[in-house]
């Protein structure tokens, strides 16, 4: 089956050049387009496609609001971030309230399609150039704690939070861990649930705000 795509992005230049990329892969459907973030919103209530291309900044309703809305309505999309932004503070609030992940629109053709099919598939990405600042902006203040909910981790899904943190998909935590990838898909689950959280990159983020990532 093919990863049905949401083009929403005010540049209509920027959005035809995706497109046209994206329409050479037989992997993907580009199912629709939105010129803003009320648009996009829409149009993904009514198409339900499984990744959305999402730019941060348009007039109107910004891209991190629209995300918020479409992660709320459609958990099962996954939204990602593709902005010309490098700022630390855009990417952690992004990723705070849902994003599946955060790119640059500089990245390389191939890298956007291997990163669309990660997403699809239920795994966090994030611009290599921006995964250092993600740490950077949880270390650089004295919000690095210790978590009270680390002790409702057995020390397997501790382990598999390590992994996480680092951008490892479940054949790779499943590898480094020797264990099954049904085993690490039901440590997720179990992190997911225990911590309250919503998704893969949440874990993340939750991991490297409390100093669980390593």
């Amino acid at each position: 089956m093919s990863i049905k795509i949401l083009l929403v992005d005010d540049h209509s230049l920027f959005r035809s050049g995706i497109r046209l990329l994206l329409q050479r892969n037989p992997e993907f459907e580009i199912v629709g387009e939105a010129s803003d973030g009320l648009e996009g919103i829409k149009r993904a209530k009514q198409l339900k496609p499984d990744v959305v291309l999402m730019d941060l900044n348009m007039p109107g309703l910004s891209g991190l609001e629209a995300m918020q809305l479409i992660v709320e309505d459609l958990p099962d999309t996954a939204v990602l971030m593709l902005t010309v932004s490098e700022e630390a503070e855009d990417l952690t609030t992004a990723l705070k309230n849902g994003a599946r992940g955060y790119l640059l629109k500089n990245i390389e053709a191939d890298y956007l399609t291997q990163a669309i099919k990660r997403a699809a598939a239920g795994e966090p990405v994030i611009a290599e150039s921006m995964t250092a600042k993600l740490v950077m902006q949880f270390r650089s203040g004295n919000n690095v704690s210790t978590a009270p909910e680390r002790e409702k981790l057995t020390p397997r899904e501790r382990e598999t939070m390590v992994c996480l943190a680092r951008g490892e998909s479940n054949k790779e935590i499943a590898r480094n861990l020797d264990v099954a990838e049904s085993t690490v898909k039901i440590h997720v689950q179990n992190i997911l649930k225990k911590l309250n959280l919503t998704s893969r990159v949440q874990i993340a983020v939750y991991a490297v705000e409390h100093g669980m990532d390593k």
